[in-house]
C-alpha cells in the first residue's frame, strides 16, 4: 500500500507537470520540482534534530512510569471496564497492561513509541484468539480504539510546531482534545453496535458517564469564552499538563525507589533507536509530497474541491488543510509530511496549518495500523474493523474542522 501511495505521488506530479508545460507553457515547473526535492531532504534532517530529542525524552520518562508501577495501576483501574468491553480477555492478563500502556503512549502523542507496545498487545490478544486468521472481537476493539487515537497530550504536534517556529506550540491543545474525544467516541459506538456490547452495563456507565459529563461541562465552559481566551487557556493547560505529567513520573518513581536516572537512560536509548530509524521514511515522504505540490497536482485537486465548496456557499479556508486529512488513514509519515509542508507553505499559525495540526493529532493511520497490527499476528480477515475505524476517522476530521472554526475562525 505504501509503495503504491509513494509512487503515485511522483506519477501524479509528472502528469501535472507535463500538463503545465504542454498546455500552459510553464517550463519552470521541472526546476521547481527538483528544487523541492533538495529542500524537503534538508527539511527532513532539520526535523530529525527535534525528533531525536523528543522521542528520547518521552520514552525515557515512560520507562520510569513503567518501573514505578503507574502502568500496572492504570491496568488495574481499567480492569473492570475491559472485563465488559473485552469479555474474552481474563482479568490480570498481560494484554490489559500492554493495551493500557499503548493507550498511554498514544495519549501522549508518541505514535512511534506506541507501535511496538501495541504489537505486543496484539500478540497477547492473539494467544486468546481461537482463530489463526480471523480477528477476534477484542482485537477489533483494540485496533479501532487505537486508530481513533485518543490523544490527551499531542507532544509530537507540539514538536513540529516548535520546529516551524510557532510562538505558542501548545495552541492546538484544546482543539485536539475535543476532536480526538469525538473520534474515540464514534469508534467505540461503531464497535459496540457491531459487537452488541452492553454499553449500558452499570460498570461501563460508571466509567463513561463521568467522563462524558466532565468533557461536556468543560465544553460548556469553553462555549462562553472568546477566541482569545480559548487560545490562552489552551496554551496554559497544555503546558501545565505537560510539566505536571513529567513531575508525576519523577516523583512517583522516586517514592517507589526507582533509579530514575538509570531508568530514564534505559528508555532514552530505545527512543534514540526508534528516532534514527525514521529518517529514511521522513525523507522519502517529504520529498514525494514536495514534488506533488511543486508540480501543481495538489493544487489542481484542491481547486476542484474548493470550487465545489464555493458552489455550496461554504467557507473554503479549510480546503488547504484537506491533504493531511485525506492521506492520514493511509500513512502517518505522509500525513506528517503534509502537515509540515502545510506549515511551511501557509505559515505555522495559519488557519489551514492549525486545522491540519488538529487533524493530525485526532486521527490515525487506519490502513497502515491495520496492516501492521493484524499482519504481525497473521490475521487475514479483519471483519468490521476497517468500517468502524473509518467511522472514527471521519468523525475526527469533521470535529477537527468544526472545533478550529470555533476556536480560531
Amino acid at each position: 500500500m505504501l509503495n503504491g501511495l509513494w509512487l503515485s505521488f511522483f506519477v501524479l506530479g509528472a502528469i501535472a507537470a507535463l500538463a503545465r508545460w504542454l498546455i500552459g507553457g510553464d517550463a519552470s515547473v521541472f526546476g521547481a520540482m527538483v528544487e523541492s526535492l533538495f529542500a524537503m531532504a534538508k527539511l527532513s534532517v532539520e526535523l530529525m534534530v527535534v525528533l531525536f530529542g523528543t522521542l528520547t525524552l518521552w520514552l525515557g520518562l515512560l520507562r520510569i512510569a513503567e518501573k514505578a508501577g503507574l502502568v500496572d495501576l492504570l491496568a488495574r483501574l481499567l480492569g473492570p471496564l475491559f472485563a465488559r468491553l473485552m469479555p474474552e480477555v481474563p482479568r490480570g492478563h498481560p494484554a490489559l497492561g500492554l493495551i493500557s500502556m499503548n493507550f498511554a503512549a498514544n495519549g501522549l502523542g508518541l505514535d512511534n513509541a506506541a507501535t511496538p507496545i501495541g504489537l505486543k498487545a496484539m500478540r497477547a490478544l492473539q494467544d486468546l484468539n481461537p482463530s489463526a486468521t480471523t480477528a477476534s472481537n477484542a482485537q477489533i476493539l483494540f485496533l479501532v480504539l487505537n486508530t481513533s487515537s485518543l490523544t490527551l497530550l499531542p507532544v509530537s504536534i507540539f514538536m513540529y510546531r516548535v520546529q516551524q517556529g510557532a510562538d505558542d506550540p501548545t495552541l492546538v491543545f484544546l482543539p485536539i482534545l475535543l476532536a480526538t474525544s469525538a473520534s474515540t467516541l464514534a469508534g467505540l459506538l461503531a464497535v459496540a453496535a457491531m459487537q452488541r456490547l452492553r454499553l449500558w452495563d452499570p460498570v461501563v456507565l460508571a466509567y463513561l458517564i463521568p467522563t462524558a459529563l466532565l468533557l461536556g461541562g468543560f465544553m460548556s465552559l469553553l462555549a462562553g469564552m472568546s477566541a482569545t481566551a480559548l487560545a490562552a487557556l489552551s496554551s496554559l493547560l497544555g503546558n501545565l499538563t505537560l510539566f505536571g505529567l513529567i513531575l508525576l513520573f519523577l516523583v512517583v518513581g522516586a517514592l517507589r525507589r526507582v533509579a530514575v536516572y538509570e531508568s530514564f537512560i534505559e528508555g532514552a536509548k530505545e527512543g534514540f533507536d526508534v528516532a534514527k530509524s525514521l529518517l529514511p521514511y521522513l525523507v522519502a515522504m517529504l520529498c514525494a509530497i514536495g514534488v506533488l505540490r511543486a508540480s501543481g497536482a495538489l493544487d489542481f485537486g484542491l481547486d476542484g474541491i474548493r470550487w465545489l465548496v464555493e458552489a455550496l456557499g461554504w467557507d473554503t479556508r479549510f480546503v488547504d488543510a484537506l491533504p493531511t486529512a485525506l492521506i492520514k488513514p493511509f500513512s502517518g509519515g505522509a500525513a506528517r509530511a503534509m502537515l509540515i509542508e502545510t506549515m511551511e507553505n501557509f505559515g505555522v499559525d495559519s488557519f489551514p496549518a492549525l486545522i491540519a495540526a488538529t487533524v493530525q493529532g485526532s486521527t490515525e493511520t487506519t490502513f497502515y495500523v491495520l496492516a501492521v497490527y493484524f499482519g504481525a499476528v497473521g490475521l487475514q480477515r479483519a471483519r468490521h474493523a476497517v468500517g468502524c475505524a473509518l467511522v472514527a476517522d471521519a468523525a475526527g476530521i469533521v470535529a477537527a474542522i468544526a472545533v478550529c472554526y470555533w476556536f480560531f475562525g
